[in-house]
Order: C-alpha cells, then sequence, then structure tokens
C-alpha cells in the first residue's frame, strides 16, 4: 500500500514539473547540468548568496530563452553583485521578448538612459512600463517619482503633480529645488529639516551641500554650530568636520545638487530605506546598488552594506567595503577602525581588538568627543573600566554645566564604577544623572537593580522601578528588575509574573533565567526551577561566577531557601 502511494505521488510531482517546465520549452531541451546549476543558483539566491547565485546563473545562460523567471533572477543577482552594467547589456538582448517583462527591467533601462543624459528615452521607457507591474504599492511610488523627476530634468521647472506621496514628496521637491537652484531652496530645506515627526538629520548634510555649492559660508556654520558630535549621524558629523576644517571642496567631489544622476542615487538611497524599513533586504540592497551605480562617488552609503555583511557574519566581505574609506573622510574612516575591530573580537578576541583600535586611536591628534566616547565605550565593552572613565571624564569636563548630553555620559562612567564597586562614585553619577533627566527609564533601572543587589534601600529602588516600569512596560531588563525587586521582598507571587514575561522576551539571557529560576523555587515548583538553571549552564554567555552559583542551587537550592 505505501509503495502504490509512493508511485502516485512521484508521479503526480512529474507531470507537475513537466507542466511547469513546458510553458517555455519541452523537458528535453533541458540538459541535468543546467537545471542542477540552475537550480543550484535559486538556492543561493534564497539563502542571499548573491555570489554563488550570479556563479550558478552565469553557468547555465542558455536557460535565459527557455525559462521565464531565469533572467529576473539573473538580473537581481547581478545587481546585487554591483555588476549593474552587466545586467543592462542582458536585458536589452531580451527587451522583446517577454521574460523581460518585470518591473526592475524598466528601473534599469531608465536609469541607463539617464545616466547616457537621454532623458527623453528614460520618459519613453518609464511611459511603457505595464500597469499591471504598477499595481504594487512601492512600484507605483518609484515610477511615479522616477518619471517626475525626468520632467523636471527635462523642462527645467517643477511640475504641479496631482498625487501626493506625503514627506516623500516634500523630500523630493526639495532636491528637485535644489537641482534647479530654485530662491525656495531653502526654505523648503528648512521645512524638511525641521520635521518633528521623523528623524531627517540625513538631510542636513545635503543643506551644507547647498549652502557650500552657493558660497553660503557663514550660514553653513550657523547650521553646524547647532549640532554637536556625540550626538550627531556619521554623515553629518564628516560634513561639520569639513566645514570646520575649511576643507569646502570636499562636499562636491561627493554629492552636486546640479549633477541628476546625484539626485536620482539619493532618491534610490531613500527607496532602499523603505524597502529595508519593510524588512523587504533584497529589494532595499538592489536599489541601494543602484543608488551606487548613479553616484559612485558617495561612498558614505556604503558604510550601509558593511553594516549588512558584519550582521550576517560575511567578516570577510565587510572588510573589503571597509577599505573604500581613507583618512580624508576622518569620521568614515573612524568608523572603518571601529568595525575592524569589532570584527576582530568576533573571529579572534577581545584583547586583541582592544589593542587594534587603541594603536589606531593613538595616531590621532586631538580626536574630539566623538571619538573619545567611542574608545570608552569600546574599554568598557572590554571590562576596562578605569579606563573606560578615564575617557568619560574627558568628555564630562569639556561640556558645559546643563549639557543634556551629560546625562547619558554620568549614566556610563556611573555604571563604570558601579562594576568596579566603587558604589560611593557609582551612586553619585547615576543620581546626577537623574537630576539631568529624572524621567529616565534605564538610568532608574540601572540605579535602582544595583541597589536591589545590595540589599540597599530597596523602597526607594521598588520606586524608581514601577517609575522605569510605567515608561517602558516591555523593556525586559526593566521588566527583570521589578520582578526580581518583589522577590527580594518575598512577593512570590508578583515577582514570578513578571518574570515570566521576562523570560518569554529573552529567552537566552543567563540572568533572567536564573531569576526565574529562584522564584519558582520560592514556590515550590522545584522540577522548573532546575529545569531552568540547567539551562542557563547550557548559555554560551552564562559568566563563570554564575555557573558556580547555579552549580551549587542544583544541589542545595538558593540561599537563605
Amino acid at each position: 500500500m505505501f509503495n502504490k502511494k509512493f508511485v502516485i505521488i512521484l508521479i503526480s510531482a512529474l507531470l507537475y514539473q513537466s507542466c511547469l517546465l513546458s510553458k517555455s520549452t519541452s523537458f528535453n531541451e533541458f540538459s541535468s547540468n543546467n537545471l542542477s546549476k540552475y537550480f543550484s543558483g535559486i538556492v543561493a539566491f534564497e539563502n542571499k548568496d548573491n555570489s554563488e547565485a550570479l556563479s550558478f546563473f552565469n553557468s547555465s545562460k542558455i536557460l535565459i530563452n527557455k525559462h521565464d523567471p531565469y533572467l529576473e533572477k539573473f538580473v537581481m543577482s547581478s545587481v546585487l553583485e554591483n555588476k549593474v552594467t552587466q545586467a543592462i547589456n542582458i536585458i536589452k538582448v531580451n527587451t522583446k521578448k517577454k521574460n523581460s517583462n518585470f518591473f526592475e527591467a524598466y528601473v534599469l533601462l531608465a536609469l541607463d538612459s539617464l545616466k547616457k543624459n537621454d532623458i527623453d528615452k528614460t520618459l519613453i521607457i518609464l511611459k511603457e512600463v505595464p500597469e499591471s507591474l504598477q499595481k504594487d504599492r512601492f512600484n507605483f511610488i518609484i515610477l511615479s517619482f522616477l518619471k517626475q523627476y525626468a520632467l523636471v530634468f527635462k523642462n527645467n521647472k517643477i511640475l504641479k503633480e496631482n498625487k501626493n506621496f506625503g514627506d516623500l514628496s516634500l523630500i523630493a521637491e526639495t532636491f528637485q529645488r535644489c537641482y534647479l537652484d530654485s530662491k525656495n531652496t531653502d526654505l523648503f530645506f528648512s521645512k524638511l529639516i525641521n520635521k518633528t515627526k521623523a528623524d531627517y538629520s540625513r538631510y542636513i548634510y545635503f543643506y551644507l551641500t547647498y549652502l557650500v555649492e552657493n558660497n553660503k559660508i557663514e550660514k553653513a556654520k550657523a547650521v553646524i554650530d547647532k549640532f554637536d558630535y556625540i550626538n550627531s549621524t556619521l554623515l553629518l558629523s564628516q560634513g561639520k568636520s569639513w566645514i570646520e576644517n575649511n576643507k569646502l571642496k570636499k562636499f562636491s567631489k561627493v554629492f552636486s545638487c546640479n549633477n541628476h544622476n546625484d539626485v536620482i542615487g539619493e532618491f534610490l538611497f531613500l527607496i532602499s530605506n523603505l524597502y529595508s524599513s519593510q524588512n523587504k533586504y533584497e529589494k532595499s540592497n538592489f536599489y541601494l546598488s543602484l543608488s551606487n551605480y548613479l553616484n559612485p562617488k558617495f561612498i558614505f552609503n556604503l558604510s550601509l552594506v558593511a553594516e549588512n555583511l558584519y550582521l550576517n557574519k560575511d567578516y570577510e566581505k565587510s572588510k573589503i567595503v571597509l577599505k573604500k574609506f581613507d583618512k580624508d573622510q576622518n569620521f568614515y574612516y573612524w568608523y572603518r577602525i571601529k568595525k575592524e575591530a569589532q570584527i576582530l573580537s568576533k573571529t579572534r578576541n577581545q584583547k586583541e581588538a582592544l589593542n587594534y583600535i587603541l594603536s589606531k586611536f593613538e595616531k590621532i591628534n586631538d580626536p574630539n568627543n566623538k571619538f573619545l566616547l567611542d574608545i570608552a565605550n569600546f574599554n568598557k565593552s572590554a571590562k576596562e573600566y578605569n579606563q573606560a572613565i578615564k575617557y568619560y571624564s574627558l568628555i564630562i569636563n569639556s561640556l558645559p554645566k546643563e549639557d543634556e548630553t551629560k546625562s547619558d555620559l554620568l549614566y556610563r562612567r556611573g555604571s563604570s564604577y558601579e562594576r568596579l564597586k566603587d558604589y560611593s562614585n557609582a551612586d553619585k553619577d547615576l543620581l546626577h544623572a537623574l537630576e539631568i533627566n529624572p524621567e529616565d527609564a534605564y538610568i532608574l533601572n540601572y540605579l535602582a537593580y544595583s541597589w536591589l543587589e545590595r540589599d540597599y534601600k530597596i523602597d526607594d529602588a521598588i520606586k524608581m522601578l514601577e517609575k522605569a516600569y510605567s515608561k517602558k512596560k516591555n523593556d525586559p531588563y526593566i521588566i527583570d528588575s521589578i520582578g526580581w525587586a518583589y522577590y527580594l521582598i518575598r512577593d512570590f507571587v508578583k515577582a514570578e509574573k513578571f518574570l515570566k514575561k521576562a523570560v518569554q522576551l529573552m529567552p537566552e539571557d543567563p540572568i533572567v533565567n536564573d531569576h526565574y529560576g529562584d522564584i519558582l523555587w520560592k514556590l515550590d515548583r522545584k522540577i522548573q526551577a532546575r529545569y531552568f538553571w540547567s539551562m542557563v549552564l547550557e548559555m554560551k554567555d552564562t559568566e563563570p561566577e554564575l555557573i558556580d552559583q547555579i552549580q551549587n542551587k542544583l544541589i542545595e537550592g538558593p540561599k537563605n531557601s
């Protein structure tokens, strides 16, 4: 009976597969070698290994005219490997065939014409996009704006549009006015960068570029004076540094509003971010690659590529991208050094990583506060708390008395003192931080938990934790702290409620699981308690001291039980 069922399933599968393939050719036209490479390419593509996917697709190019999805996957893999010209050329060869009828093919051909300054041809290609491909929300937005930009480039004037895409429309019109050198450009940039509902600080950099291009240097200096390095983005910090060091020519070398390729390159970067916000990373990287194709000078966007590769643990490729940043771009060069050190900590050890970044840091003359903060944080992560305190102190002492930035720095320095068990200085810094920012849930949590651990001011600690919890109800660290507070005052039922939630939010955290085990033991659920303690022993981040404590608990239970 089993064999009969298996034969029926196998025949059905083969018939289904044959029907699929027969849409473009008969099964006999595919060699087993080509099929193997093609399907291997699909697997690699789905697994985000674009280099391997492209290699397989290149090896099976004979299938371009025989299997409709092939061309699209080949093109996507080529672009993701930054082989945009290759992707465009293969689309051109296949433009009259139905296998080239996918949205990205039209985008690539339009951008090819745009890059060659053939605006009329760009518009013709964009008008040819079938309505069926415009039903996708993102496709419709991309097409609408590309048409709008192309018409502005052709007619040298802003066109009134019926469609309103909210802030996207404001961003587009700002750059279009910048391209046309409109007298209202200043006003539009001001509207954009002063938006309160979103962080548009990236566009401050482009505003600075516009001001420098138009020789409004004093105005550019007035803009950067409002920002400090510690709280500024990497891109804005780089622009601020160039202006302060009178390296104004650097701006036009990477971006110009007068260059339509640069303007569209920034638009494509925005599209890349929109896709990323929807967790559509393949499409995000596709448009990021196209952004780089149109404006390869703007290498700062590559920091996102390096970051993504790092997060995907593709450290060798990340290092290759990082090499693009040199000392002329001092903030991005420092970003490179930090990321290379982080890679060393992942592939070698923390000590080697620390030695590497320190060796580079020592060569910097008069490091700014951002660099000092990074080196302090790196020392703290390496548990070199005295060194961390030294650098935090340098920054704190350089700031005005009531500077709000001090709150976070005092928190970092105070937590470093706490790690050294210097509780007097720890409490002093953390309480000072709360004087500056009394509503900060994380400072409230850290200080309160420190007091709980010391069995110090338990009632005050609980009040602080309740305040922190009211502000961050879904933060697992705060939930763990307030649960542990109730444990210490022997309200085990309420403690279990909070710790259970903390474990659900952070199932891999050793301390949270240890705390939950302690509470279960107090509730006489000892088998479950031992289960959670045993789990902690298997977690890779469990500290040796905690391992010793749990091994004792497994035999004797918690102290004072």
